[in-house]
């Protein structure tokens, strides 16, 4: 059977309750299985992570927009995280007995409906967009949702699909189709955000860091903590333990430590198993020596 990942972000994280209402709307679609989701309070943002067939996801998607869309009002909004849209951004992700080419055609199918039942502006990013300019998230984010109605009124920025106008109180949406993504924070012990700011633009390519990454600095209010916020696009060309490396060593620059790191939603294991290789200098080791792929492989047997 083939499978689609896909990993909605909804800009709300501080109330339990309509988050787990539109995570039930997602999991009772048949079909789908819902694998993971978090919610962060200083973000104020969840991630939701299921995966199916191609014709369940995309009903799960719909559904997840009937959920979201009249509970959450962006005029209200706010947290550290850049938005545009109460459902945020939706990517699809290959996984099995697919390709991308076939999650390029599900983003275009999504966003054509989003955008005529819920008349909502939808852009295409990544994979899924023929406009170089409108490739990355963070250049179609860039204003938010406050400088949205400008944005779309400007040269270059009507959306792929639906209306030249934000939806009143759900902005617009960005759907695409990519390869897996490593969301991954790293907080740090101290509060200065001035030094996050600092660390994240070393690191991050578009100035001039480390390829693949994608970084911002932000203050974890509740906490009292500076965090570089990431996003990994190839962990396989950046590992992880890469990007944790640099953030040590500048922030060390600073007199700053590392308090602790988190993953948001899943991590390919390849990703954890390149870390220990790393930080463990194991020499001649293979996946085929974790205890569980063996039990796997041993169970398919029969």
């Amino acid at each position: 059977m083939p499978i689609i990942e896909s990993i909605p972000n909804i800009s709300e994280g501080r109330r339990p309750e309509v988050v787990e209402r539109i995570v039930g709307a997602v999991r009772a679609t048949p079909g789908v299985r819902v694998l993971d989701h978090s919610s962060d309070r200083s973000h104020n943002r969840s991630v939701i992570t299921l995966a199916g067939d191609p014709t369940s996801i995309k009903a799960a998607i719909l559904a997840l927009y009937e959920a979201a869309v009249p509970a959450i009002d962006l005029r209200t909004h706010s947290g550290e995280h850049p938005r545009v849209g109460a459902v945020d951004v939706v990517p699809f992700v290959p996984i099995e007995d697919v390709t991308m080419s076939d999650c390029v055609t599900l983003a275009r199918e999504v966003a054509a409906e989003v955008a005529a039942r819920f008349d909502i502006p939808v852009f295409l990013y990544e994979e899924a967009s023929d406009n170089p300019a409108r490739r990355n998230l963070e250049d179609i984010r860039r204003g938010e949702f406050e400088g949205l109605a400008a944005k779309l009124s400007s040269d270059g920025w009507k959306p792929d699909f639906g209306p030249a106008a934000p939806h009143l109180s759900a902005g617009a949406s960005v759907i695409g189709a990519r390869m897996p993504l490593i969301a991954y924070n790293i907080n740090l012990n101290t509060d200065r955000l001035d030094v996050a700011k600092k660390i994240a633009a070393a690191i991050r390519h578009s100035s001039g860091g480390l390829r693949y990454v994608k970084a911002m600095g932000v203050k974890l209010e509740e906490r009292n903590l500076a965090q570089v916020s990431i996003n990994l696009t190839n962990y396989q060309k950046t590992p992880v333990h890469r990007v944790f490396d640099m953030v040590a060593r500048e922030a060390a620059r600073y007199g700053v430590g590392i308090l602790e790191s988190e993953v948001i939603g899943l991590i390919p294991a390849a990703a954890l198993v390149g870390a220990a290789e790393h930080y463990l200098q194991l020499e001649r080791f293979s996946a085929a020596q974790i205890l569980e792929n063996k039990l796997r492989e041993e169970k398919e047997r029969f």
